[in-house]
């Protein structure tokens, strides 16, 4: 067996990194054709494209691991490649896996391929070695894995299915304004000639019902996006909760304090208030919707600016994270 030297496990990493963005995109493409003709097989075709990218993304971070000789989240690089992987997991989990709702596969590759873009072209890459003295914690493993992890259902469940939401909520809103718009003609023994209402195609793709007409449409309706934008963020609240709790911990052991409102801690928080309040108000004052969406996007917003923002723009004792 051939021992492959620090350098050529590098530049593994970085080849499987390039080529798992190109097999998401082309498995994106896939997902966005399969939404135009519903064959089973395009499906089946774009879902293992995509587990073949996972694949080689996932030798790709392990082999970054192994040349570092660290755990591979230590900078914005291995945070984005992280980051946009776990999405792609959290996606074939909770919306093909426990959902069953196959149409969606398209916007969360395109969300993750556009994040590794972003890392790769907005020089994030470094080359792979030791951690400065701050980050060589066993804490690294802790805090940031969480957070990574958070993040990702953040993303996905405040982000990409937030969004879609909003778009689906606003189709359905435009159709059933049009369709209440047409004057209805006389019934004179026979059926009036009116479309049936708009919906989603029911069974293997909308777990709503079977009863719903089977009428073809892009996504699913709009209360089911909201059911799962909903569900996947509160599965990611403790893990961001746990992240920012461990992250104060470690403060102390690294700085002598829990809490200094560091630009990073303070939106760290910022974007947990945020969710807090989103679920809080789903779960006393019935939110749901629209009004709950809005909250979930500011959220999001919050998690990018916590993210890129403070990163990249902003003097902060996380900047060596960069």
């Amino acid at each position: 067996m051939i021992a492959l030297t620090t350098l050529q496990w590098a530049r593994l990493s970085d080849r499987l990194f390039d080529a798992a963005v190109i097999t998401y995109l082309v498995a994106m493409v896939g997902y966005a054709f399969f939404l135009a003709v519903r064959s089973d097989r395009i499906w089946l075709a774009a879902r293992t494209v995509t587990i073949l990218g996972l694949g080689m993304h996932l030798v790709s971070i392990v082999a970054r691991s192994v040349a570092a000789g660290r755990v591979p989240w230590g900078n914005m690089w291995e945070y984005s490649s992280l980051l946009a992987f776990l999405v792609v997991v959290a996606y074939l989990v909770f919306v093909e896996g426990v959902s069953k709702i196959r149409t969606l596969g398209a916007f969360a590759l395109m969300f993750s391929a556009a994040t590794m873009g972003v890392a790769r072209l907005s020089g994030f890459y470094v080359e792979p070695g030791p951690l400065v003295p701050a980050l060589n914690s066993y804490w690294l493993k802790i805090h940031v894995f969480a957070a990574i992890a958070g993040s990702s259902l953040y993303a996905l469940g405040g982000g990409v299915l937030t969004l879609l939401y909003l778009v689906k909520h606003a189709s359905e809103r435009r159709q059933a304004e049009a369709l209440g718009a047409r004057p209805v003609p006389p019934v004179m023994g026979a059926s009036q000639d009116l479309a049936d209402p708009p919906h989603f195609v029911a069974g293997a793709d909308d777990p709503v019902g079977e009863s719903a007409p089977r009428r073809r449409g892009v996504l699913p309706p709009s209360g089911v996006l909201d059911r799962m934008a909903y569900r996947t963020i509160a599965f990611g609240f403790p893990i961001w909760t746990f992240a920012v709790i461990a992250g104060a911990i470690w403060a102390q052991e690294a700085w002598g304090r829990y809490w200094g409102w560091d630009p990073k801690e303070t939106w760290a928080f910022i974007t947990w208030v945020i969710f807090a309040g989103y679920l809080h108000a789903r779960a006393t004052s019935g939110w749901k919707g629209t009004r709950a969406a809005v909250v979930a996007l500011v959220g999001f917003a919050s998690l990018l600016v916590t993210y890129y923002v403070v990163n990249i723009f902003v003097v902060s004792l996380h900047s060596y994270a960069k």
